[in-house]
C-alpha cells in the first residue's frame, strides 16, 4: 500500500513538473550599454506556463551575436572592438519557435578613475583624526 501511494505521488509530481514549461522569454540586462574588454552577461528569464518566471542559463538557451561569441551567458567584447552596438539573440533549445533578439549598445565613454588603495586609506584615516 505504501508503494502504491508512493507511486502515485511521483507520478503526479513528475506530471505537475512536466507542465510547467517555458511560454516565453524575455531579456532582462543589468546595464544599458556593455563594456569593452569584458564578459557581458546576459540575462534571460523564461515565463513558465503557470505564470512564474525562471532565469535561463546556456543549457536551456541558445545565445547568437551579430558580431561576437558567447561562453555560456557571456558576451565576450574584445577592448578593441569597432562596433556601436550588438545584436543578441536568444533561443530556447527545447523550442526553437521561442525567440528573442535585442540590440546593446556598447559604452563608449571611459570607466572614471577609481581612487587607489592609499588614497582610500589616507581619506579614511583623515576623517577619523576630524571626529
Amino acid at each position: 500500500m505504501i508503494r502504491f501511494l508512493l507511486t502515485l505521488f511521483v507520478l503526479t509530481m513528475a506530471t505537475s513538473l512536466k507542465a510547467q514549461t517555458v511560454d516565453s522569454i524575455y531579456f532582462h540586462l543589468y546595464t544599458d550599454s556593455l563594456k569593452k574588454g569584458t564578459h557581458n552577461y546576459i540575462n534571460v528569464d523564461g515565463k513558465l506556463s503557470n505564470g512564474q518566471w525562471q532565469p535561463l542559463s546556456a543549457k536551456e538557451i541558445s545565445f547568437s551575436s551579430s558580431d561576437y561569441s558567447f561562453s555560456g551567458n557571456e558576451l565576450i567584447l574584445p577592448m578593441e572592438c569597432s562596433v556601436e552596438k550588438v545584436t543578441v539573440k536568444a533561443v530556447l533549445k527545447s523550442n526553437p519557435a521561442i525567440w528573442k533578439e535585442t540590440t546593446i549598445w556598447i559604452k563608449r565613454a571611459p570607466d572614471p578613475m577609481l581612487p587607489s588603495r592609499d588614497e582610500i586609506l589616507r581619506n579614511t584615516n583623515q576623517k577619523r583624526r576630524k571626529n
